[in-house]
């Protein structure tokens, strides 16, 4: 038998440590008992019950709805922090602009819930807007964090980015504005899709920050399950984490493999270039020759040839 070395099993390790928990809430999911901690034969039961839970039902369409417009409005805004923060290296305030973009990545989630709340309260006493917390100001609350992600992960894509191409392109008659779609964006949009996959992902797992700015009427999915807990564990939840690890999982590989293809294609349609350019011949320009020292040359050529008949 095969003794396992110490990297596999440090390798093997981590990734039980990772995945035996998700995998036994999928199993657990399908638990005919109400006891979570009780098995008593396979059932997906809870599933029908989760697809009847209208609480359960408005808090996920909710949490959706809130995680696209956020990791949306993340990526633009982080986008344009981004090509500031890597494109004009010198303005006044440069240090105090990227402070202010990053500082939400090392604030405590209460600290940034809790000035929200304050923000928004003070805000509706003084203007009367927002009238009620709800969806709007969870929205606002997500961008305000989600953002700084975003912002880290583009950035360092567009250091990473030739901008010869980009004066090239320019240099040819595209606008700026022209050269940022067509050349700026395929050249970062792998780090636009992590940035939003990434936003996304915090938001629909947020669950400080929305306890503190949402209202009566608006309630996530992790402020569902978090009060259920509480409660006690219910099979619904198993259920429902079981459909939201599969969601996760199946979008990340959609993504993986959508974007493998496309730099796969890059590649390809880069060596067939690079081909054509070796099988056309370089031009090579024939060297100038000044037409009295070409006859000189074919005079002197032609005596050299009569030479040797005088001589004989």
């Amino acid at each position: 038998m095969k003794k396992l070395s110490f990297t596999n099993g440090v390798f093997l390790g981590g990734l039980l440590f990772l995945y035996l928990p998700m995998l036994i809430l999928i199993i657990y999911s399908f638990n005919s008992s109400r006891l979570v901690t009780v098995w008593a034969g396979w059932s997906t039961k809870w599933y029908l019950a989760l697809l009847e839970d209208d609480q359960i039902l408005g808090a996920i369409w909710m949490s959706l709805r809130i995680a696209f417009y956020s990791s949306t409005m993340a990526v633009v805004l982080g986008t344009m922090a981004a090509f500031v923060m890597t494109r004009f290296n010198k303005f006044r305030g440069r240090t105090l602009f990227s402070g202010m973009i990053t500082a939400p990545l090392v604030m405590p989630d209460v600290i940034i819930g809790l000035s929200l709340l304050l923000l928004f309260v003070g805000m509706a006493q003084g203007f009367g807007w927002p009238a009620e917390r709800g969806m709007l100001t969870i929205w606002i609350a997500h961008v305000t964090f989600s953002a700084a992600y975003a912002t880290v992960v583009i950035s360092s894509r567009l250091r990473e980015v030739d901008r010869s191409v980009e004066e090239a392109a320019m240099d040819l008659g595209a606008t700026p504005f022209k050269t940022f779609f067509i050349i700026t964006v395929p050249a970062i949009a792998p780090a636009l899709a992590a940035g939003w996959l990434l936003s996304f992902t915090l938001s629909l797992d947020d669950l400080v920050i929305s306890s503190f700015v949402a209202g009566p009427g608006a309630t996530t999915l992790p402020m569902v399950v978090f009060s259920s807990v509480r409660l006690g564990v219910s099979p619904k939840i198993n259920a429902l984490a079981t459909l939201i690890i599969m969601a996760v999982s199946l979008a990340a590989f959609v993504t993986w493999y959508v974007l493998r293809r496309a730099e796969k294609r890059r590649l390809q349609q880069l060596r067939t270039d690079m081909e054509e350019v070796v099988e056309v011949p370089a031009y090579r320009p024939q060297p100038v020759i000044n037409p009295v020292k070409q006859r000189k040359q074919r005079v002197g050529s032609q005596e050299k040839e009569e030479v040797p008949e005088s001589v004989t």
